[in-house]
């Protein structure tokens, strides 16, 4: 069909089939209740033919390109799709098997991620190796038939709610750091993972750690080679950015109280100043729109982004503390008040913590938490949350190093451990190994 008339049959589709429940995000998963709701519309959209519009149809995906998908997401734009749970798995860890997962792999969890039925996470970030994820200290010891996996993740998005998760371990510590990892796919229900949640400073536990305490991991559920994680990593965390990026200024932001449309609405737009500012945040939204849409097309033509994709993660970081600033700004003391709302599971908009590929760079984690703002405090909720965006999914900082070293080719920052053996290395205080 053609491409209005598949955009036509989206939205009758998403007309008679999404609701908005009380807190503004159809059936937001903050409890049970919610996750079960999101599962069973994800397999309605699944069925439907709008999950996986571009994943091969042979992994259980539709197949078609990224101008349907770019159809749907503007239609879905008018509306709060209780999809986000499995924003990591759709977003990085499925994306991820795709590319480097076996055939087994890729016929064992697609279609279950696509149709809802499996949550997914992504087990990268520790408390010692955030901006420098490669200097995990999480083991994996080979064993018969597989490996046992001891060490902490945190910042970890949704692992309350996973079943499944991308984990990124040392397998070798008598090599240098980037050379000594491996990644796995682990059961996260299997016995010695124990999932703790983490409240931040907006009052709610967007994030968890993850503790694994002899855990078991067959040998087919290795992503790719032994010893090869770094790269497997750098492969999730281009997926993570383009995921985390994509979509600004082509809608979605519908319950967002620092959003455009939200602040256009409620902004004196008789003063010029403020005429200006919402002026320049549609022309940052639009601008990094288009260039995600171009780095999609990219990468559907077989082009890798590469370190370009931190450049549209750096942009949205820095155009979210724009809406930030610009919302209180208009909204005077409002923008600091706070109606408590119950100690939520999470809300939208916020990051996994963690930074880019390359050397002495970290991970992220994920994005997002999966409530709603809800009551009076809603924008102050948002304000809050804006910064974990500089944080989450890459620093700006770290950032700025990849773009400068591998966009603009700048002299990179000395590293003195790069060849080391990481059993030689000091991490976080700790005598050499």
């Amino acid at each position: 069909m053609d491409l209005e008339e598949y955009r036509r049959r989206a939205r009758t589709w998403l007309e008679a089939n999404v609701q908005d429940g009380p807190d503004g995000r159809a059936g937001g998963a903050s409890g049970p209740g919610g996750v079960a709701a999101a599962k069973e519309f994800m397999a309605k959209l699944y069925d439907a033919g709008y999950s996986g519009i571009t994943w091969p149809a042979e992994w259980g995906g539709q197949g078609l390109t990224q101008a349907e998908e770019r159809a749907f997401a503007a239609e879905a734009a008018a509306f709060t799709l209780p999809t986000y749970v499995f924003s990591i798995g759709l977003g990085m860890c499925g994306p991820t098997l795709v590319d480097l997962g076996t055939d087994a792999q890729r016929r064992r969890h697609l279609r279950p991620l696509l149709r809802g039925e499996e949550i997914w996470c992504q087990l990268f970030s520790e408390p010692a190796a955030g901006s420098d994820v490669a200097a995990l200290q999480t083991r994996a010891a080979a064993t018969d038939g597989g490996w046992v996996v001891d060490g902490q993740k945190v910042w970890t998005s949704v692992a309350q709610h996973a079943d499944w998760g991308l984990l990124l371990a040392r397998t070798d510590a008598d090599v240098p750091k980037h050379k000594g990892l491996t990644m796995f796919i682990v059961d996260m229900h299997a016995p010695g993972v124990t999932v703790r949640p983490l409240r931040d400073m907006t009052g709610r536990a967007h994030f968890n750690e993850i503790f694994f305490d002899g855990v078991h991991i067959p040998a087919e559920n290795v992503v790719g080679r032994v010893g090869d994680g770094w790269n497997c990593a750098v492969t999730t965390l281009l997926h993570e950015r383009l995921s985390i990026s994509s979509g600004v200024g082509m809608g979605g932001q519908k319950d967002n109280p620092v959003a455009f449309e939200a602040l256009r609405r409620t902004a004196d737009t008789a003063d010029p100043v403020v005429r200006d500012r919402l002026v320049e945040l549609h022309i940052r939204s639009r601008a990094l729109a288009l260039f995600n849409q171009r780095l999609a097309q990219e990468t559907k033509a077989g082009i890798f982004p590469g370190a370009r994709g931190s450049a549209a993660k750096l942009l949205l970081a820095e155009l979210t503390m724009f809406q930030a600033d610009l919302a209180t700004s208009l909204a005077g003391p409002e923008a600091v008040a706070w109606i408590e709302d119950g100690p939520g599971d999470a809300s939208p908009g916020g990051t996994g913590n963690g930074e880019g590929p390359g050397a002495g760079a970290g991970t992220g984690d994920g994005a997002g938490g999966d409530g709603g703002t809800a009551g009076g405090g809603g924008l102050a909720h948002a304000v809050s949350l804006a910064p974990a965006m500089a944080l989450g999914g890459g620093t700006n900082e770290i950032m700025r190093n990849i773009v400068s070293e591998r966009v603009l080719n700048l002299p990179p920052e000395p590293r003195t451990d790069k060849n080391v053996p990481f059993k030689e290395l000091r991490t976080s205080g700790e005598a050499p190994r």
